[in-house]
């Protein structure tokens, strides 16, 4: 079989991705994944979210807006937990996302909820978190069986 110019430049283009993603990965970019840890951020939820109150809270558009916590404070968080979490990288290569997310109800301040999650993973996992507040509020899921699949989500492949 005879290589085409072509197929050696994809090849060698392939093998430069992965190793500016194996590199920055070992010399200071974020990891490709991190779990939330189970003690120290292990999900705490707003009360004021249950299945019977869910009409009037995550199923409003624009609900989420109302109980988002300010960057100041996710931004301070964010600085002491990739510390104890000794994660490499700038601020910017994470999100401080919610264990349980505020579109499935989730306490939008407690430190507890919270876990820096890095990009891209974080805007994948974004946009589960609104794919199972759709299914909550066309009645597919209830919110214990979103909360479930967010949390199995979360803690298994971060």
């Amino acid at each position: 079989m005879r290589l085409r110019p072509l197929d050696l430049l994809v090849g060698v283009a392939v093998l430069a991705l992965c190793f500016f993603a194996f590199s920055k990965l070992q010399h200071g970019g974020a990891a490709a994944v991190v779990l939330p840890d189970p003690v120290s951020a292990p999900g705490t939820i707003n009360a004021a979210v249950t299945q019977a109150t869910i009409g009037k809270t995550i199923c409003v558009r624009g609900w989420t807006k109302t109980v988002r916590p300010p960057t100041s404070y996710t931004n301070a968080l964010k600085a002491q937990q990739l510390k104890e979490y000794h994660l490499p990288g700038a601020m910017s290569d994470y999100q401080e996302d919610h264990l349980i997310s505020l579109e499935l109800g989730g306490n939008p301040t407690d430190p507890r909820n919270l876990w820096p999650e890095p990009y891209p993973r974080a805007a994948v996992v974004d946009t589960i978190e609104n794919e199972l507040n759709a299914k909550i509020c066309s009645g597919k899921l209830t919110l214990a069986e979103a909360r479930h699949e967010e949390s199995t989500l979360k803690h298994e492949h971060g």
